[in-house]
């Protein structure tokens, strides 16, 4: 059995994403765990959308459609068509920015981020794998207005989840210590 710190320290992402996804059930924990995130003045500032089975499509479509208005060749149109087809589950996290006089929307941001992630942890702990993703369409209005995302919420995060189709070997950890210093 593993720990909880080994399971911290040890966990990668995996893009090799295939069925079964989580049941509703599995789900459902997964979406809690959202709600266990650091969220001052429990704003709740973000949004979850569930894609799955069909919706794929429609996700696709929002896709196409964003790529096209940016004028994008083929390649790039049939690589969008097949992005929401990398895993048979994807959990959208847009924001919710409210006004708040002691919480700034940088805040509400990071803990929408911070979901992502619990969700992320949540999906691995379950036993399947997930790929946080971003990329060009979700800075875009075009595919926010498919989503019915308002345009001054951002979409923080794609979440891709699903059953390792490949194992990948383990990927080396860069020391903390580049990055931290002690006053």
């Amino acid at each position: 059995m593993t720990s909880t710190i080994d399971f911290l320290l040890s966990r990668q992402s995996n893009g090799n994403l295939t069925e079964p996804a989580p049941n509703k059930a599995e789900l459902e924990q997964i979406l809690q765990s959202a709600m266990s995130v650091p969220d001052h003045a429990g704003l709740t500032p973000w949004r979850i959308t569930i894609v799955e089975g069909d919706a794929r499509q429609t996700l696709a479509n929002a896709y196409v459609a964003s790529v096209k208005a940016s004028g994008a060749d083929e390649a790039k149109l049939a690589k969008a068509e097949r992005m929401p087809f990398r895993a048979p589950l994807l959990v959208i996290v847009s924001t919710a920015y409210q006004e708040h006089p002691k919480v700034p929307k940088i805040e509400q941001s990071i803990a929408a981020g911070c979901a992502v992630h619990a969700m992320q942890m949540a999906a691995v702990a379950l036993g399947f794998n997930a790929m946080w993703r971003t990329g060009d369409l979700a800075f875009c209005d075009v595919v926010k207005q498919h989503l019915a995302i308002e345009t001054e919420n951002d979409i923080v995060g794609y979440l891709y989840i699903g059953t390792e189709a490949k194992t990948l070997p383990n990927k080396p950890r860069k020391s903390f210590s580049e990055v931290t210093r002690y006053l």
